[in-house]
């Protein structure tokens, strides 16, 4: 009801439309303005922090890579070093072995090898299997190279069980974290490099590797901390992050539980995990970081397998931000509004000098519609165009005063002639319409019967006499008569058409004569005998039949009468198939009057422009076949007993012609059936 209300005021008046649209920006172009200002607050913001955070994880990729570069080359110096290449001389294995521990203590190994031309390992002696690693095998084939893999716990104990210990981490419960009964983590990520090493002729001598252990290497994150988040680099208090990932646990990081406790053996969310290691995509995204949001950069690592086994993270605290971005947009949108709302108040003042004079001119003609036709505006203050227009409608109003007394003596004249006109107008042409039908029906009915009379002499009998002396022409002439049957037989086939035409006709009109004798009969046999006199017509056809015979009921009638029209619709529903279809029949109970016979075809159907005419005599729509006296044969057939015949169709979907039977039949016209 409001709503209706404040509709009906919008459309009626001017003080609510000029209103409206004064308050229009606050009411329905703030909240836009503010809405598209959040969305593009918050999508170029967001789109600000990921373009961050996709910088700071490049840094660390590259401060990554540089590590990794760095032992290359260290190792790769040492290969090439006059120390070694001197000790591949006379030395022992104790001055192998000494030189190889002092070299990785000096440049903070946590394990290098000398291994010989097949991948064993010369010094110092270990059970470290060093030959199964593709950069050994790369470097056996003069070819430096370094990777990241990871290293089981055999593989550490065997370089050194302190290696192992160190490689522990105790497995962390962690929020958002995939599910998994692991509670230690014992693997050890590593970088490790392989380089050849020649003799003093330049030959292949062995291969020199080491490497560095990069479980609880905390150097190692907080130097990318460093790097990528300095002192200042963040603004509102946001702290950055690193962490280097074993599959999906946290085996340097930054990241801290709680103060002073870094959060090692924590787990990434599922999501990142999936994300990442499962599909080997990078995530540039806000993810859930041990206890709190960071808008986060993760990328792969793979080993020298070609396998993802871990994740380098960087990322800063979400919170911060979104704060600002909060504050920032809060205060946006409140200079919106109070922009709004200033320019809103004047815009009312000035609409107000606007709407005052327009609705005293309202008021003037709404007492004119009431009746009042003496109602003025009367003198205005304004000088405006307002206050000209309501001049002129005051003038207007005389004008129109004046002539409307005149119109108005007019308008009765002209009512008091045109009711009078169309009362004669409606009586004649009513007469006319019952003139019309009746002359129509009575020279429909002068033309059945002067046909119907000349018919039976005029045509039966040189019809007879045709088809008498054609039987006598084939039986004189014999087998003379073989190379022109076909064309006797056709003969023979016209004249029982013409007979066919004649009988109809007379039947039609003079259906008395042709009453037969009304017995009690059961329908559904009926209806299969019926099938049986257009079995020939059906077989050359691609019809399929259907018959669901319910009836119970027997009715009276002429069961020749009766066949006669059910065949004649059958013939119908087939001559509408050409193409074939489905002929379906059915007879069912019609309540405790009689029964009702459906007859169905699947053909194109009867054009609704045709479907009032079908029982007319003489109405066909098979030109060159039909003689248009079946249907309405039929329907005077059914007349005669009290019976009925109606018909549906649409077209494209076939027509259905039922019949409808009652048990007990009605005299017709005083004429009793016998």
């Amino acid at each position: 009801m409001q709503l209706r209300s404040l509709k009906s005021r919008l459309q009626f008046s001017v003080r609510s439309k000029l209103l409206f649209l004064v308050l229009l920006p606050l009411l329905v172009v703030l909240p836009i303005l503010i809405g598209l200002t959040s969305y593009w607050a918050n999508t170029y913001y967001d789109r600000l922090l990921i373009f961050k955070v996709n910088s700071d994880l490049a840094v660390a990729h590259q401060y990554f890579a540089n590590v990794t570069d760095h032992l290359g080359q260290e190792v790769g110096g040492l290969a090439r070093s006059y120390s070694l290449v001197n000790l591949l001389g006379q030395h022992t294995q104790a001055d192998k072995t000494n030189w190889l521990m002092w070299t990785r203590d000096e440049h903070k190994l946590d394990f290098l090898y000398l291994l010989d031309t097949h991948g064993r390992i010369v010094a110092p002696a270990s059970r470290f299997e060093a030959a199964a690693w593709p950069i050994v095998k790369q470097a056996l084939q003069g070819e430096s190279s370094t990777a990241i893999d990871i290293f089981s716990p055999a593989q550490l104990s065997a370089i050194d069980p302190a290696l192992a210990r160190r490689a522990l981490i105790e497995i962390v419960p962690t929020r958002s974290a995939a599910t998994s009964s692991q509670r230690m983590e014992t693997r050890g990520m590593m970088i490790h490099t392989a380089t050849p090493v020649y003799d003093a002729q330049g030959q292949l001598a062995g291969v020199l590797e080491g490497g560095v252990l990069l479980n609880h290497n905390l150097d190692f994150v907080d130097t990318i901390n460093n790097l990528v988040y300095k002192e200042g680099s963040l603004p509102f208090g946001s702290k950055g992050t690193a962490t280097l990932f074993l599959d999906d646990v946290r085996i340097a990081t930054n990241v801290r539980l709680f103060e002073g406790k870094r959060a090692l053996g924590t787990r990434v969310s599922r999501v990142v995990r999936d994300t990442v290691l499962g599909h080997g995509t990078t995530w540039l995204h806000r993810a859930f970081v041990v206890n709190d949001w960071y808008v986060s950069g993760y990328e792969p690592i793979q080993d020298s397998f070609g396998k993802r086994v871990g994740m380098l993270y960087a990322g800063f605290l979400e919170t911060p931000f979104d704060t600002a971005k909060t504050v920032a947009l809060a205060g946006i949108i409140l200079v919106i509004v109070l922009v709004s709302a200033v320019g809103g108040f004047i815009s009312l003042k000035w609409a107000r000098a606007i709407f005052l004079p327009l609705e005293k001119m309202n008021q003037t003609m709404s007492a004119v519609e009431a009746g009042d036709l003496s109602a003025r505006t009367g003198a205005l203050a304004s000088q405006d165009e307002i206050g000209q227009l309501a001049r002129h409608f005051d003038q207007l109003l005389e004008k129109l005063q004046t002539q409307n007394r005149e119109i108005k003596t007019w308008a009765d004249e002209l009512d008091r002639k045109v009711v009078e006109r169309t009362i004669e107008l409606e009586s004649a042409n009513q007469q006319l319409i019952d003139t019309q039908k009746q002359l129509a029906m009575s020279e429909k009915l002068a033309a059945i019967g002067e046909l119907t009379a000349g018919v039976a002499h005029e045509i039966n009998n040189p019809t007879a006499v045709i088809q008498g002396n054609l039987d006598l022409l084939v039986e004189l002439i014999g087998a003379h008569a073989d190379p022109v049957r076909e064309e006797i037989r056709l003969i023979n086939q016209q004249i029982q058409r013409i007979r066919l035409i004649v009988t109809n006709l007379l039947q039609f009109a003079r259906p008395a004569e042709f009453a037969g004798y009304v017995e009690p009969m059961d329908v559904n046999p009926l209806l299969s005998d019926c099938l049986v006199l257009v079995r020939h017509q059906l077989g050359k056809t691609r019809i399929a039949v259907t018959q669901d015979y319910r009836a119970t009921h027997h009715i009276a009638m002429n069961r020749n009468e009766l066949q006669q029209v059910i065949v004649n619709l059958m013939v119908n529903a087939i001559h509408a198939m050409p193409e074939g279809g489905v002929l379906t029949l059915v007879t069912r109970d019609w309540e405790n009057i009689g029964v009702c016979i459906s007859v169905s075809d699947t053909g194109a159907g009867i054009a609704p422009e045709v479907l009032p005419r079908i029982f007319d005599p003489f109405f066909t729509t098979r030109k060159q076949h039909g003689s248009g006296l079946g249907l309405s044969v039929s329907y005077g057939l059914l007349e005669r007993y009290g019976n009925r015949i109606t018909v549906t169709s649409e077209p494209g979907k076939g027509a259905t012609f039922t019949i409808w039977l009652r048990v007990e039949p009605i005299y017709m016209k005083g004429e009793a059936v016998d």
